[in-house]
């Protein structure tokens, strides 16, 4: 019966660390991090943990050397995101896993809470992400037009990101879309020479679309020698902000600028 018990709870443990390494992938944490939050809940319960970390698959293998009680598995991850509230909920809950001595089933109820935590509202993420490209083009020199211009291009843009992704497309014509559509909009005035407008404004308007946390991570990656995460992770920003150029360069010609 033991020996049964403790099958079942190295199996049990192992599927959730992999719930929780795929979350946190999709979710813009850093390999490292990754790496560590699965060791240190894994060596609370007695466990040694050895993984393979890739962009869209995790490979754990977790064992006992006393007993001889292994799993192996793998997953495979979705499409990857930006959620800093689970990051930072899983890091917080591997600490107390360690401190209060929590079972897997406790991990597992805390981990469907974490995994639903709320977004914050639609509308307030548009009026949030187009208040900080106005803020943008205004540091680089733009006037109250130029900055109401790039609030409604990231506005609209996002929003129409946002709506490509409902309908699947590929997430780098999502970005293209978006590029396309605020610079269209924050370019009207320079068309139709509405006011003193300035070519600050075309240009800040898709600068919320700059792949941060990619490239970050990207770097992170790279120093903790990571380097195959780390090089495709650079590799997924550069394509990212070859789309935005490609969706800049495609309103440029429809303007003739």
């Amino acid at each position: 019966m033991s020996v049964k018990a403790d099958n079942n709870e190295i199996n049990a443990l192992g599927t959730t660390l992999l719930e929780i390494g795929a979350l946190l992938m999709v979710s813009g944490a850093s390999t490292g991090r990754i790496r560590n939050n699965i060791n240190r809940i894994s060596n609370s319960f007695g466990y040694s943990t050895d993984m393979l970390i890739s962009q869209r698959t995790l490979m754990l293998n977790i064992y006992n050397e006393e007993n001889g009680h292994f799993f192996n598995s793998l997953k495979r991850t979705q499409a990857h995101g930006v959620n800093f509230a689970i990051v930072s909920g899983i890091s917080r809950m591997s600490w107390l896993v360690v401190e209060q001595k929590w079972s897997v089933e406790q991990i597992n109820t805390d981990l469907i809470r974490i995994a639903a935590l709320p977004h914050y509202p639609r509308m307030l993420i548009l009026t949030f992400v187009g208040l900080a490209g106005a803020a943008f083009c205004r540091l680089a020199g733009g006037e109250a037009l130029d900055m109401a211009m790039v609030f409604l291009g990231s506005f609209c843009g996002l929003f129409i990101r946002q709506e490509a992704h409902k309908l699947q497309f590929n997430p780098y014509i999502c970005i293209l879309f978006a590029a396309l559509t605020s610079s269209l909009i924050a370019g009207l005035p320079i068309k139709f020479q509405i006011g003193d407008t300035k070519e600050v404004a075309f240009a800040t308007s898709v600068l919320f679309l700059i792949p941060g946390v990619p490239l970050i991570n990207s770097f992170s990656d790279m120093i903790d020698g990571n380097l195959q995460n780390g090089l495709i992770r650079g590799l997924n920003g550069f394509i990212i902000s070859f789309a935005i150029a490609l969706g800049l360069l495609t309103s440029m010609l429809i303007y003739h600028f």
